[in-house]
């Protein structure tokens, strides 16, 4: 069997652009620029090669659960898929795939420059002002009129935040929650993913929204429209936050599709992963 780095050669440059690793950063600043990230000739398709090693410890730096990691380490062995599925995310805009969590956070002056205002779509919106970036919106008309043709309608709640807007957010939560409630409630200020204008939460924010027909039709449907779940029950500890069945982030179809097929849909591991990966490139 001919060897996975020898079928590979020439086919995996890797592109990037300045959404910089660093603990604050701005996704805005650099320009796309190639990367000659050309994976060695000499990976061996077997448990030990190079391949198979750097994978294992990338896998081992985002702290994957181990079966995840035993069915990504069979896939990349059995042939090109994991990769190509790779590639192709990161291929994409570096913003959509971005990691900000409680560890890593966006500059304070990070504002997204093709914020648009939501009009009255195929969804609706609870009040004026809210805005996504451009394709952010499209995304979400696509699958509002989706929804729509199924007899739901979905209602946009809150959208993107600046740095300023949420810093009040987060005060007024320790004021009246207390610091350790308001941490799991609500992002500090440069931690928050609605500042990547790629987020939307949906009708009325709060536990009950899972139980509507919007939230049961978002849980089976969103994924295939590029928009992913960022805070799943059960997975406090990961997250940092507690459940929120109506915050979706968008993120495209090729990333959801990764999540979906390697990370059983949890963002935050997927997103975890390709941080350490392009990490490790130097990207």
């Amino acid at each position: 069997m001919r060897s996975l780095g020898m079928s590979l050669v020439g086919v995996y440059t890797l592109l990037s652009i300045g959404c910089s690793k660093t603990e604050t950063r701005n996704p805005a600043e650099g320009d796309r620029h190639s990367t000659e990230q050309i994976l060695p000739a000499n990976l061996e398709d077997d448990r030990e090669g190079p391949y198979a090693v750097f994978l294992a410890r990338i896998l081992e730096e985002a702290e994957i659960p181990q079966e995840d990691a035993r069915h990504i380490q069979e896939v990349a062995r059995e042939g090109p898929a994991f990769l190509m599925d790779l590639l192709s995310v990161l291929e994409g805009d570096p913003c959509i795939r971005v990691l900000v969590d409680k560890e890593h956070a966006l500059a304070a002056e990070y504002e997204p420059e093709d914020l648009v205002d939501l009009t009255h779509g195929s969804y609706q919106v609870s009040r004026p002002g809210l805005r996504l970036r451009k394709a952010a919106e499209m995304a979400l008309e696509e699958m509002a009129a989706a929804a729509r043709a199924d007899g739901v309608i979905l209602t946009v709640s809150s959208t993107y935040r600046s740095y300023a807007y949420q810093e009040t957010v987060y005060t007024r939560n320790v004021r009246e929650l207390g610091q350790e409630t308001a941490d799991k409630e609500s992002a500090r200020p440069g931690h928050s993913q609605h500042q990547l204008g790629l987020v939307v939460d949906f009708g009325s924010i709060d536990d009950a929204f899972a139980e509507t027909k919007a939230g049961r039709w978002l849980e089976e449907q969103a994924s295939f429209f590029g928009w992913s779940l960022s805070y799943p029950q059960g997975y406090e500890g990961l997250t940092g936050y507690r459940w929120e069945c109506w915050h979706y982030r968008y993120v495209g179809r090729e990333l959801t599709y990764f999540m979906d097929t390697y990370f059983n849909g949890i963002q935050q591991y997927a997103l975890r992963f390709i941080y350490q990966w392009e990490k490790a490139w130097g990207l």
